[in-house]
């Protein structure tokens, strides 16, 4: 099933792409949630439109990624999370609790969807996230989980 996705989509593509994907994927998934759309060739035209605002936007927003990546690297945030013995968590550590964190240090909002954690953390101490500023910026910030 060949779409354009109306919005990013992580791993799959950005807004304005054509993607080819499976049809239940597609019908069950991104079509319900408005993340794309079936293309046609009225649908192709506004696509181009898409990426020239885009590429204009880019430029100008690629600038300002780079001195978010900046404040970001710098931070390292403490994130509370309920934990037993050993420290081990209760649940894990999610994109919106690091999200939350940042910003209650002080530090720039950030979209959750755009924090990469490395994997399920499910213990206290310090790792590292991965926050895609933009496609071509990212920056690594330093978490310390907690027992709060």
């Amino acid at each position: 099933m060949k779409l354009i996705l109306t919005q990013e989509v992580t791993g799959l593509g950005t807004s304005g792409d054509t993607v080819e994907v499976k049809g239940g994927y597609g019908r069950n998934y991104l079509l319900p949630r408005g993340l794309a759309i079936v293309a046609t060739r009225g649908a192709q035209k506004q696509v181009e439109s898409l990426r020239r605002a885009r590429a204009a936007r880019e430029v100008a927003t690629h600038e300002e990624a780079q001195t978010l990546a900046g404040r970001v690297s710098g931070l390292t945030v403490q994130v509370p999370a309920r934990a037993g013995d050993g420290g081990r968590l209760f649940g894990r550590v999610t994109t919106a609790d690091v999200a939350a964190a940042v910003t209650a240090a002080g530090g720039p909002e950030l979209d959750r969807r755009r924090i990469e954690l490395p994997s399920s953390i499910k213990t206290t101490g310090q790792h590292t996230v991965t926050v895609r500023v933009h496609p071509e910026v990212t920056a690594q910030l330093t978490i310390e989980v907690v027992a709060g």
